[in-house]
């Protein structure tokens, strides 16, 4: 297993600078940068401009910019930012934990409800219960994301039955312990079901298919034969078999709800990464965005390496084969 992780954090290393290095690209050959607004001040001098360009390292060529940003990343060092005049890390380690609890709590959402709801919809094949949860599961992958989002914060406006924007209370400091959690679980009720609605949708129709294709199997028909408790056939032998495709799909998920939350949190004025990157964006702070995608691409890779891991646990031949590829 210790081979198997070292393999993998091998492979991240060209994926984070490939990432990187396309992302500071795009970024750089997009026209202006953050002095152009300076510029337009006639009471800064040109001399001013260009010690802002020299200290930001501004005037250097691109690649040379690119590396000097990225050996100090690698440090943790993501730099300055231009519009909030702070270090980039501590812009992100106010917000970067309110996007991973939004991300975590849509992902316990969706999981937990959608491994019952395929079981259940697999247990009774066109049935009344079946055909419910399939007619739920294609309604909401046809509503976009961004729309369930207007249309739930307008239904919070009316009725005050969720918050409208915010992490938490303005008396949050003054509460219990069990009142600042029941607090957060309140604000992200609403961004958190928005963002776990769809997956959830996706999910269910997933878990179904794959749970009946193992209930019909051969060696779930000899569990049975062998008189077997139903609920032993159901969840020790068609269950595990059916859900462990579902591991690889964990780290696309991740990736998806990380990707997914950026839009929801500006939508719903959540304070986490999204709502910082669109602000870095309009005002062209380079560092800024660069250390949001730094730490974003970070946690995906992240994301997926705990998903293999995982795979690889309850998959024996997948780590054997992993295993066979270090030592050749």
């Amino acid at each position: 297993m210790f081979l198997y992780v070292i393999r993998r954090l091998i492979q991240m290393i060209p994926l984070v600078i490939g990432i990187t290095f396309i992302s500071f690209l795009i970024i750089q050959l997009a026209p202006g940068n953050y002095l152009d607004q300076l510029k337009m001040n006639p009471q800064i001098s040109k001399e001013t401009l260009k010690e802002l360009e020299r200290a930001y390292g501004l005037d250097k060529p691109l690649l040379v910019q690119y590396f000097k940003w990225l050996v100090n990343a690698l440090k943790f060092d993501l730099g300055y930012s231009f519009s909030y005049h702070v270090p980039v890390l501590e812009l992100i380690k106010e917000r970067v934990g309110n996007t991973l609890f939004l991300s975590i709590t849509s992902a316990v959402l969706a999981w937990g409800l959608a491994v019952p709801l395929g079981i259940w919809a697999a247990l009774n094949p066109n049935r009344w219960i079946d055909k419910f949860i399939q007619l739920f599961s294609f309604t909401f992958m046809s509503i976009p994301n961004f729309f369930l989002a207007f249309l739930l914060l307008f239904v919070a406006v009316k009725t005050g039955i969720f918050p409208t924007g915010g992490a938490t209370s303005p008396d949050y400091d003054q509460l219990s312990i069990w009142g600042k959690i029941a607090d957060r679980l309140w604000h992200v009720s609403l961004p958190a079901f928005v963002l776990a609605i769809g997956s959830l949708a996706g999910l269910v129709r997933l878990v179904r298919s794959a749970m009946i294709e193992s209930l019909q199997s051969e060696y779930v028909m000899f569990a049975r034969a062998r008189g077997l408790p139903e609920k032993e056939v159901i969840y020790k032998h068609a269950l595990k078999n059916a859900l462990n495709p579902f591991i690889t799909l964990l780290g696309f998920e991740i990736a998806s709800l990380l990707s997914g939350a950026a839009l929801i949190e500006i939508i719903v004025n959540w304070p986490g990464m999204g709502m910082l990157m669109l602000d870095a964006v309009l005002a062209q702070d380079l560092y800024l965005v660069m250390g949001g995608l730094y730490i974003g691409a970070i946690m995906l890779i992240i994301g997926n390496l705990i998903a293999d891991i995982l795979l690889a646990k309850l998959d024996p031949r997948v780590r054997q084969r992993e295993i066979e590829g270090v030592l050749k």
